[in-house]
């Protein structure tokens, strides 16, 4: 995670400490990373099927869709290199999930790759949110998916640079619920296709 993309205020520093913000993040967001895992679980893609988080830093949310789905297979994508080593001593030896260092606004993928596409806590920190999202369009399959979670106040922003890059009608954004408060902090921007027109 290059700080000046994905910094968080109250952990100045420890993006340049791949340890340090796991151990921080992995507590501070713990709700999080288990919703966007169990979605991705009950979200009905066919075994294989290719799944890439963007902005993924030390790795656990690939590692935790990857427990429990078992049947497809993750990838994360993070600007810093030693998020990235990180990551993948997070995962261990595991087949399932691959990891690799690159920035959202020029991924390093080919076009129609995945199904879906998830970034957490992240996008609010692309300096290039559009470009980006125009680079989530181009990798993702024609029936593909992409669900941006983020804080309540960055979703406008996100919102409104996906709308740039997919048409309207498949773009919505919600809350969702990631702890027993009752005041939901945390929404996504969904970007889903017609299923049955992408395929006719």
């Amino acid at each position: 995670m290059d700080r000046r993309q994905h910094g968080h205020a109250s952990l100045h520093g420890a993006f340049e400490r791949a340890e340090t913000y796991d151990r921080v993040t992995r507590w501070q967001f713990r709700h999080l990373y288990k919703r966007v895992a169990a979605d991705v679980a009950k979200g009905g893609f066919p075994a294989e099927a290719r799944v890439l988080d963007v902005g993924t830093g030390p790795g656990r949310v690939p590692i935790a869709i990857a427990k429990a789905a078992p049947a497809l297979r993750v990838e994360g994508i993070d600007l810093s290199e030693n998020m990235i080593k990180r990551a993948r001593e997070n995962a261990g030896p595991s087949e399932q999930v691959r990891f690799a260092v690159g920035d959202v606004a020029n991924l390093p993928y080919e076009d129609d790759s995945f199904d879906l596409i998830v970034s957490s806590m992240s996008q609010h920190h692309w300096p290039e949110v559009e470009a980006g999202m125009r680079e989530l369009r181009r990798v993702l399959r024609p029936t593909g998916e992409a669900w941006i979670y983020d804080v309540r106040f960055a979703l406008s922003r996100a919102d409104k640079a996906a709308r740039s890059a997919f048409p309207d009608h498949l773009v919505r954004t919600e809350l969702v619920r990631t702890s027993w408060l009752p005041v939901r902090l945390i929404g996504r921007v969904v970007i889903r296709p017609n299923r049955t027109q992408a395929q006719a």
